[in-house]
């Protein structure tokens, strides 16, 4: 069966067949992914190649990840790149030819209008600066050590585009966006979305016994009693019995750290990018893949590569059916339709600019206009 890339995952009205996935298993989008551990070693229980391109594969209560870096020429005026766009399949542009892509922009990088129900995006944003819009009036501009989580629930239409600053030199963007399922009893909420700042994140520093250091930025969850941020009202991550966990994890070369132990029923993963090389208690070297841990157990881990840029995900399964169209994801077939239903009824709300890839203006000020209209700047 084939893979899908986020293009196509974004595709809403382009066909394809909605995907019935087992509870905790995306079968269908993955079953094509080489598994190269099936037995634990030294505190792993298997290792999932991740692909070159497209969405990483991920486990119940997470539906998939993407890993977005960038290195964006020079900008021009208009916050677009100055370059030519010649031999791009603008709107459609994942070539990463000359090491940057456009996705799905015209003129700025980035993801124009599209729809989502029934799930929360969560996007942490290493280096860059995002824009975003929605179908309910409230927009935000973020990045640089900044994360968004949005519950979409009932529905919302937004946009997220890659504004450019820097004129006389290159613009980097790097981040993860993250889609997280909501169960069943959760899926119609009404929208909602919260910034997390990145004066806001609380950060840990572990220092190993050659003085090397190891920073573990709490998007979710807790590290040795230190608390993230509340996540939304109605996310599977607000109850702490669910134990969901989000940690970007940046080691000094020639670092060492341990991964606590957690809590049984928890399905935790580490992601080790393409360029990062990892040794689990002494093991071989991994890299660009998933090491699924055995969470009662501490994890040594050694980072023989640069400076990391790992993701760690965990939490409690839903456990629940799950069917997905594009940016829909439901527990039924009936229910993806009457999404289609209501958003060609309703298109989830209004769009107040006149485009479908808006920016936030010239000024690289960061600000957050939330869906109760209230402002708010990082401090």
């Amino acid at each position: 069966m084939k893979s899908f890339t986020r293009r196509e995952l974004l595709k809403v009205f382009t066909g394809g067949i909605a995907s019935v996935i087992s509870a905790g298993q995306f079968t269908f989008l993955y079953n094509n992914k080489k598994r190269l551990k099936e037995k634990s070693m030294s505190g792993i229980m298997n290792i999932v190649e991740l692909p070159e391109q497209g969405p990483w594969p991920t486990r119940d209560p997470f539906l998939f990840c993407v890993y977005h870096k960038d290195t964006y020429p020079a900008a021009n005026d208009d916050l677009s790149p100055n370059a030519s766009l010649a031999g791009r399949n603008l709107g459609q542009d994942f070539s990463n030819k000359d090491g940057w892509s456009m996705y799905h922009g015209e003129k700025v990088p980035g993801f124009p209008k599209h729809p989502h129900r029934g799930f929360e995006t969560l996007t942490v944003v290493n280096q860059g600066i995002i824009d975003h819009s929605d179908s309910l009036g409230s927009k935000a501009r973020y990045g640089d050590g900044d994360a968004q989580w949005l519950t979409a629930g009932d529905g919302i239409n937004h946009s997220e585009m890659f504004p450019l600053f820097n004129k006389n030199s290159l613009n980097k963007i790097d981040f993860f966006q993250i889609w997280i399922n909501l169960p069943s009893t959760k899926k119609r909420v009404d929208p909602y979305f919260k910034m997390f700042w990145d004066n806001n994140i609380p950060r840990v520093m572990e220092s190993d016994d050659n003085g090397l250091t190891t920073k573990i930025s709490i998007i979710s969850g807790h590290y040795k009693g230190i608390e993230s941020l509340k996540p939304p009202p109605n996310s599977w991550a607000n109850n702490n019995k669910n134990n969901v966990g989000v940690w970007v994890i940046n080691m000094d070369e020639g670092a060492r750290w341990i991964i606590p132990k957690s809590t049984e029923k928890t399905l935790r993963s580490l992601y080790i990018p393409k360029n990062n090389k990892m040794k689990f208690k002494g093991e071989k070297l991994i890299t660009n893949s998933r090491v699924d841990l055995i969470v009662k157990e501490d994890i040594s881990i050694f980072n023989s590569g640069p400076k990391t840029n790992l993701l760690l995900l965990q939490g409690k399964p839903i456990k629940e059916p799950v069917v997905q169209y594009g940016p829909f994801v439901m527990n039924t077939r009936s229910e993806i339709q009457e999404a289609f239903r209501d958003y060609d009824r309703t298109q989830f709300g209004g769009w107040e600019w006149n485009t479908s890839a808006p920016t936030h203006g010239k000024e690289k000020m960061k600000f957050a206009k939330l869906l109760d209209g209230k402002f708010e700047r990082p401090m």
